[in-house]
């Protein structure tokens, strides 16, 4: 395995990236989880 990292370091590269776009979508479903449940509070 380190083998191809080594060799391919693009795939390293899409790997990081693939980790990024991830770690912002879990982020915005929480943030949007969060508005929507103040927003329903809001209505009260």
């Amino acid at each position: 395995m380190m083998e191809l990292l080594t060799r391919q370091p693009v795939y390293v590269v899409l790997v990081a990236a693939l980790m990024i776009w991830v770690g912002l979508a879990w982020y915005l479903t929480r943030i949007d989880r969060r508005v929507a449940e103040l927003e329903r509070n809001e209505d009260r």
